[in-house]
């Protein structure tokens, strides 16, 4: 017999070489039949592995992670084998399991067509009826190559020979196909009970852009049906609410082809942009932040003792100004610290909370652009909070705790990841305690569910990271909170201690939107363009029916803008339908549309974005409303 022990730490004893599958039988029937793999000592299995000694054993389902992983990898298997039953002369490259799906790339002397994934589906269909094994077995390299140019795959063999000398080479076969893999997979095409293939894209062999153009095919995998309908409902809504198609729609931004990857605001989008930045500078003066401004272009020397100069040059703008290096900032920490060594501190400062939005510059690949969600210049929310060792717990709490309070504001689900010591960490064994330790118990402190993501914290500390989920079910990871121990002695920051010597500070590198153009884009897909009305670019919208009424309408607009609402009148000569229409369409909050019964009455006729018409109503009761409901910051989804 031998030992299991499951995630929940329950213990089973088994017959020494019981498979998986049958473990997960005894455990539940249920768990069986929603099982497509597990983990042994951590290390991805599949159901049909035998088990010889005591272990550690997680039975993974469609819910985790790397069960989607593992059925979504046996999914790129089945449209490998569609394809080449349809077109026995295309080439396999590789088909792995991503975000969200799996891809396979393809060489072939024609090109995929949208028709052609249509075909390619019900193949891939034929075969997850025919309920096909996948056996998995091992060659020798010398075999694996005979093997892979028997079936005529270049692309198989320059991967088999390119694996390390004591690499053990494994394939698996599913019917009459074989393809060179390391696994896991579920054990049947049967498991795959939902597929759709998605898109196709260019990819260069291996990444390299000096290699062979081939076709990769997206598709995605769910264990029912529903969760497919339910997941394309979600990229059909993705599509509509495409923060640059609305970004040019409502006139808020635009990429100009002069500057790819640097966006232009235009007055609708800086009236977003800026109300985002008030709430912003609101939350953090009451949570007792004073806020700073540290230079964008800064020399060599600076960015060599922070460590850019060396482990991120490849990414930074540099310029030569009087015969020295200088690089335009893509971080603001050092600036941060240039701030800190501007006098000497005590104890008595800590902790000291300073905020910067400042703006920097990244040079990313022009393949990974992507609106504002990816960008060369942007705003980036930092704060580094200077503290004490015995004030990491209280200090991280009130953080997590005004980083809950934004996200909430906007509607925003979440979850925390607590990442830990990676394995090129810098620091002592001591050092990590303490900061993993100060992390852990302010998240339990405020009662923070989170999950360890093991060994993913940053080379100078750990961190935790917030992942918030949009009202289509998307997630996003924005907010952060890391420990540095690097930057300090780096800096060789100090404080005057009780004892009247020098010790240097424990520093928190935080922030809450992060890059504030990428959640903007975020905000606008998430509110699909409809703003609240404390957020809105234009919260009224006055339509007057004819030019009879425009002295009137110009009035209430006037009324309105005294009062600081942020109003636009339209006063073209088109048909009130259509102006209503319009507003609509620019997904303004209110509308007031004026005729002759509203200004013999002195009153409004208002008509909402969500609600539709609300009738006539007194001005000043209008303005009433308005201001209740940007006090509150009501989300009208």
């Amino acid at each position: 017999m031998v030992k299991v022990t499951l995630k929940d730490g329950k213990v089973l004893e088994v017959e020494k070489g019981s498979k998986i599958s049958e473990i997960a039988f005894s455990i539940s029937p249920s768990l069986r039949k929603k099982s497509l793999g597990a983990k042994i000592n951590g290390e991805k299995a599949e159901l049909m592995t035998a088990v010889n000694e005591d272990c550690n054993l997680e039975i993974l389902t469609f819910e985790d992670e790397d069960g989607r992983w593992t059925l979504r990898h046996t999914a790129s298997h089945i449209l490998a084998q569609a394809v080449k039953r349809l077109y026995p002369e295309v080439k396999l490259a590789i088909g792995p399991a991503v975000d969200n799906g799996f891809y396979y790339d393809f060489d072939a002397d024609f090109s995929f067509t949208p028709e052609m994934l249509g075909k390619i589906e019900k193949e891939m269909a034929k075969i997850v009826k025919q309920n096909l094994e996948l056996e998995r077995f091992e060659l020798s390299r010398e075999e694996a190559i005979k093997l892979m140019q028997e079936k005529e795959e270049d692309y198989k063999v320059e991967l088999i020979e390119d694996l390390p000398e004591d690499a053990v080479i494994s394939f698996y076969k599913q019917g009459d196909f074989v393809d060179l893999c390391a696994g896991p997979h579920v054990p049947s095409t049967k498991e795959v009970k939902a597929i759709k293939l998605l898109s196709i894209a260019g990819a260069y062999w291996r990444g390299n852009e000096n290699n062979k153009m081939l076709q990769r095919i997206y598709g995605t995998a769910f264990t029912k049906k529903a969760e497919l309908d339910e997941y394309l409902h979600m990229l059909e809504e993705a599509k509509k609410r495409d923060h640059r198609k609305l970004g040019k729609e409502l006139e808020l931004f635009v990429i100009p082809e002069e500057g790819p990857g640097f966006p232009l605001f235009l007055p609708r989008g800086m009236e977003l942009k800026n109300k985002l930045l008030e709430y912003w500078r609101e939350v953090h003066r009451k949570a007792g932040y004073v806020e700073i401004e540290t230079p964008i272009i800064l020399n060599r020397k600076l960015w060599e003792t922070s460590g850019h100069w060396h482990h991120y040059k490849e990414n930074m703008y540099t310029v030569l100004i009087d015969e020295e290096d200088y690089a335009i900032k893509p971080m603001n920490c050092p600036g941060g610290m240039l701030a800190y060594r501007t006098k000497i501190h005590s104890y008595r400062d800590f902790p000291m909370r300073v905020a910067e939005l400042g703006r920097v510059h990244r040079h990313e690949l022009s393949g990974a652009l992507h609106g504002l969600m990816r960008v060369r210049a942007f705003t980036q929310d930092d704060a580094h909070i200077f503290m004490l060792p015995e004030q990491i717990k209280e200090e991280i709490m009130g953080v997590a705790k005004l980083i809950d309070e934004v996200y909430k504001t906007f509607g925003f689900k979440y979850h925390v990841e607590l990442s830990t010591r990676p394995e090129d960490s810098m620091g002592t064994d001591e050092e990590w305690e303490i900061a993993e330790n100060g992390l852990r118990e302010a998240l339990e402190g405020i009662g923070l569910d989170y999950v360890i993501n093991e060994g993913d914290g940053a080379f100078y500390g750990p961190k935790i990271d917030f992942h918030l989920q949009d009202c289509i079910g998307r997630t996003w990871q924005c907010g952060t909170i890391q420990l540095d121990m690097q930057l300090p002695q780096r800096f060789d920051l100090t404080y005057i201690g009780k004892d009247g010597e020098k010790h240097r500070p424990v520093m928190v590198h935080r922030v809450a939107f992060g890059s504030i153009e990428r959640f903007i884009g975020i905000l606008i897909e998430h509110f699909a363009g409809r703003f609240p009305l404390w957020l809105a670019p234009a919260q009224v919208k006055v339509l007057p029916i004819s030019d009879k009424y425009m002295e009137y309408a110009a009035k209430v607009k006037d009324i309105l803008f005294e009062k600081g609402i942020r109003v636009e009148m339209d006063d073209r000569a088109e048909k009130i339908g259509y102006k209503i229409r319009e507003a609509q369409l620019q997904k303004v909050p209110y509308m007031l549309i004026l005729g002759e019964k509203e200004m013999n009455e002195n009153t409004v006729a208002v008509r909402c974005r969500k609600d539709g018409d609300l009738g006539a109503m007194n001005l000043d009761d209008f303005i009433e409303k308005l201001d209740k409901e940007i006090q509150e910051k009501v989300n009208n989804l």
